[in-house]
């Protein structure tokens, strides 16, 4: 669909991309991975056309659209939300439009035998079928559920779009862009002004509705959820996988083992011949050996290894000071902005070493409750701070309180004590403040860097109550990491406002949702969390889809229920009851349909057998070389056949709901 040919980019006399070649296929979701830098983002706009490479091409085809998402945009703020969304179907009006001005010439034609009437007459038909498909009639409830989706309510629809923050607007961004429905979608970072409903709701819509799909993601969960192939850029190549980041990581790990090993074998080998050249170098009689040395050293291509393994560092921060028993006790806390309640009856308790999630859509009172708990601003009710609590506390906008005139290092080495002192260059790199990073005036450093580095500088603190908000941000994954293990490590309380549910899982213990005006508290993981908020919600939707009031509704929507576990709807949704040989051939169908994705897995599971003992021999060091050619053809025939899968998936999911 879209090819990339011999695509080379430079910036100032370094090689970002060399010489790379591949091909995004309809219904590829693509992941692109690489190190902060390696060039993830400018290849999206080098395949949107927004950026030029110094040398190669991007090939797409002239009915091939694309949609690109942007970390940061500029956004107008004429109109109202549904207004501006209403842009996203701009094209579909010029179709009408045109299809207004066909049927007003014909209207006013006469020649009704000639060939331009006929031809007309074809274009109007044409252009008919073409407006049907993409559904225009469809657009306004299309619009609604995209917006739902991402976050907005109904009253929000009618409100100017700047009375919206700047994440909230990026939201109305991301909303006309997935309308538009583009045959390539490339995003960058869309989750990071998500919270994790929407986050779920945009995997489920880019699984199931978007075409080919480019992303840039730090957020594992989210890759792993919908991409079904990962491209990493490293040191100017690509390494191209078609699985999801999870399996990638496992590969990767092999890939860079291999590399290691020929490596090895390279210096060997370069050593070998330099203790030739110079031992024999004197010598008459050796001469043409020497020079046939020389040129064989000169030829021969350096094999280079990326490997950045940060693995090794256990970071240990200063124990917490031993605080009361209750850290937090909330009781009736509420907070209102003029007749706004963000939320009221709040009562919980936070007990020392326990580490909790704040989690809820966006403007539910996470951070403000956070806000009250600083003592940053009134609230009512009661809130209670433990004996001998200090807090270490990180806001979004933490990295505004630095101190610019002062290097990165001084930055840390001023709040570090004791044995961590030792290791400051070690934290500093694993946080991408490596080398002359950390000589840096902070004046200079960008947002996210500023952002990091307020990170570091907290968790260096001696504290006994953590309180992050949105603390991955700017983090990529294997920063993520290391953060995560150091807060599970932390022997204090924490707090974590955070979308990231990947960071979140086996971090925290106990989850508290905002929504509703309310704080409701879940016992358990993020994920457990979450499958309680599914089946919560399923019930709410059987209730709200009962037909009858009083007792005797009650008691249609509770003989319905039953009927509903199984077929996923109440009756009245589900319309009239199918006669008894239509339900038998829509079961016959399914059956078959069932089959065919059955089959498709099968032959998925003997594919990915196939290539697995294939990766095993060349992981074992075979020299083979027609190995290399076999996986290629594995790797081929692996992803034709999750191809196949997928449509068939799609055709069974699409028929059950069309004959509900």
């Amino acid at each position: 669909m879209i090819s990339i040919n011999n695509l080379s980019v430079e910036f100032s006399a370094r090689s970002l991309f060399d010489n790379i070649n591949y091909v995004i296929n309809p219904r590829d979701r693509i992941a692109l991975v690489g190190k902060n830098g390696a060039g993830k983002s400018t290849m999206l706009k080098i395949i949107a056309g927004i950026q030029q490479p110094t040398s190669g091409s991007v090939a797409v085809p002239s009915d091939i659209t694309i949609g690109y998402l942007p970390q940061q945009m500029k956004l107008a703020d004429s109109v109202t939300l549904v207004e501006e969304v209403r842009k996203a179907f701009s094209h579909i009006q010029e179709l009408h439009d045109r299809l207004d001005m066909l049927n007003a010439e014909l209207a006013e034609r006469t020649d009704y035998e000639s060939e331009s009437y006929h031809k007309l007459i074809g274009q109007i038909t044409d252009l008919t079928e073409h407006i049907a498909i993409v559904g225009s009639d469809n657009c306004e409830a299309e619009m609604e559920k995209t917006l739902i989706g991402l976050g907005f309510v109904r009253d929000d629809f009618n409100r100017p779009t700047s009375e919206f923050s700047g994440g909230w607007r990026m939201r109305v961004e991301l909303a006309k862009l997935l309308l538009r429905r583009p045959d390539v979608l490339l995003l960058d970072e869309p989750t990071n002004h998500l919270d994790i409903e929407s986050i779920q709701w945009l995997e489920q819509f880019l699984s199931t509705k978007a075409k080919a799909v480019v992303l840039v993601s730090h957020d594992r969960a989210f890759i792993d959820s919908v991409t079904n192939r990962t491209i990493e850029i490293s040191l100017g190549k690509i390494y191209d996988y078609s699985v999801n980041y999870s399996k990638f990581v496992q590969l990767r790990k092999e890939r860079i083992e291999q590399q290691m090993r020929a490596y090895q074998n390279q210096q060997k080998q370069i050593a070998d011949t330099e203790e030739f050249i110079e031992r024999f170098r004197y010598k008459a009689t050796k001469a043409v050996q020497v020079q046939s040395r020389m040129k064989q050293l000169a030829k021969i291509e350096r094999i280079e290894v990326d490997e950045v393994d940060t693995s090794h560092l256990n970071l240990k921060f200063p124990p917490a000071p031993r605080s009361g028993d209750y850290p937090v006790i909330a009781d009736n806390v509420g907070k209102a902005y003029g007749d706004h309640q963000v939320f009221d009856h709040a009562t919980f308790t936070i007990k020392r070493g326990e580490k909790v999630a704040f989690v809820g859509k966006n403007g539910e009172g996470k951070s403000t409750l956070v806000k009250c708990i600083m003592g940053e601003i009134p609230y009512t009710g009661t809130l209670k701070i433990g004996h001998n609590v200090r807090i270490g506390y990180f806001a979004q906008n933490q990295a505004q309180l630095l101190d610019e005139s002062v290097s990165v290092f001084d930055t840390i080495d001023r709040v570090a004590v004791g044995d961590i002192r030792t290791k400051i260059r070690d934290i500093l790199g694993a946080f991408m403040f490596g080398g002359e990073a950390s000589d840096k005036k902070v004046k200079v450093l960008s947002g996210g860097e500023k952002t990091r580095l307020a990170m570091i500088r907290l968790l260096l603190e001696p504290v006994n109550l953590l309180i992050l908000d949105e603390p991955t941000n700017h983090l990529d994954m294997a920063t993520k990491d290391i953060l995560k293990q150091a807060i599970k490590d932390f022997d204090g309380t924490v707090i974590v406002v955070s979308h990231d549910r990947e960071f979140l899982d086996g971090l925290v213990e106990k989850v508290y949702e905002f929504g509703g005006g309310q704080v409701r508290e879940c016992l358990g993981g993020i994920y457990e969390f979450l499958e309680k908020k599914r089946i919560a919600s399923l019930h709410e939707l059987e209730l709200s889809k009962s037909p009858g009031k009083g007792d005797s509704g009650k008691s249609a929507a509770s003989s319905e229920k039953k009927e509903a576990a199984n077929t996923g709807k109440t009756e009245s949704a589900a319309g009239p009851r199918l006669s008894y040989a239509e339900q038998r051939e829509r079961e016959k169908t399914i059956r078959r349909m069932q089959k065919k994705v059955e089959e498709a897995e099968a032959e998925i599971s003997r594919l990915e057998s196939e290539l697995s003992a294939i990766e095993s021999e060349l992981a074992g060091g075979s020299s083979d070389s027609a190995l290399y050619g076999r996986h290629a053809e594995a790797s081929k025939n692996l992803e034709n056949a999750m191809s196949v899968w997928e449509l068939a998936s799609m055709e069974l999911d699409e028929y059950k709901s069309r004959s509900n």
